[in-house]
C-alpha cells in the first residue's frame, strides 16, 4: 500500500508510424478514455498543422478532440496544475526542445501521450521523433496498409515532386507503401 505521501509518477507514451496508419485516432482514443475516467486533459498540436481545423486535433476518420494550436513546445509547460493527461499530436513538427518540455511534464507526474510521424518522406527519421521514442516508457508502432500490394506500410512516400521537408496534404500528396514498394518508388 502506498503512504499518502505517495505521488503517481509521470509516463510518457509514444504512437508513431507512417500516414494513414491511425496514430493520431489511437492518440484520441487514449485521451477519450482518460476523460472518461474523470482526468483532466489538454491536447496540444503545432499551429502548422491546420488540415482539418485550426484549434482540434482531426484524425483522418473525422475523430476530433479540442486542442491547442502553440508554435513553440514552451507554452506546453504552462498547463493547469491539476492536468493529469497531455496529448501532443504531429509531434514531428516541433523543434526539439519538446524533448526537454515532455521529460519535464512527466517529471511532474503528468501523464503524456504522444503521436507523430517517425520517418520523413525519405524515410528518414523525422525532427525529435527518434528521442522521444528513446525516453518513452511504451511506444507503439501503427500501421497503414500498402496502396500498392496490401502489405503492412511503413513508409510515408509523397506523391508531389516538392523538395521540402513539411509539405501538408492528404492522398492527394502521400500514399502509405511497404518497405518494398517504397524503394521502388523512390528508385532504391
Amino acid at each position: 500500500m502506498f503512504s499518502e505521501n505517495h505521488k503517481k509518477s509521470g509516463l510518457v507514451e509514444v504512437i508513431c508510424g507512417s500516414m494513414f496508419s491511425g496514430k493520431t485516432e489511437e492518440l484520441i482514443r487514449r485521451l477519450r478514455r482518460a476523460q472518461f475516467a474523470n482526468q483532466k486533459i489538454v491536447t496540444f498540436k503545432p499551429v502548422i498543422d491546420n488540415r482539418y481545423s485550426d484549434a482540434d486535433v482531426v484524425s483522418h476518420d473525422a475523430h476530433s478532440i479540442v486542442a491547442r494550436p502553440i508554435s513553440s513546445p514552451s507554452e506546453m509547460l504552462s498547463i493547469e496544475p491539476d492536468v493529469q493527461v497531455v496529448g501532443i499530436d504531429e509531434a514531428q513538427f516541433f523543434d526539439g526542445s519538446i524533448v526537454e518540455v515532455v521529460q519535464s511534464l512527466a517529471n511532474r507526474g503528468v501523464r503524456v501521450i504522444i503521436a507523430g510521424l517517425d520517418t520523413d518522406y525519405l524515410g528518414k527519421p523525422f525532427g525529435p521523433m527518434p528521442m522521444l521514442l528513446a525516453i518513452a516508457e511504451d511506444v507503439q508502432k501503427v500501421h497503414a496498409i500498402c496502396q500498392r500490394c496490401g502489405n503492412l506500410a511503413n513508409h510515408s512516400h509523397r506523391l508531389s515532386k516538392s523538395s521540402d521537408l513539411v509539405v501538408l496534404g492528404e492522398k492527394d500528396i502521400y500514399e502509405p507503401l511497404c518497405r518494398d514498394c517504397f524503394n521502388k518508388a523512390i528508385g532504391r
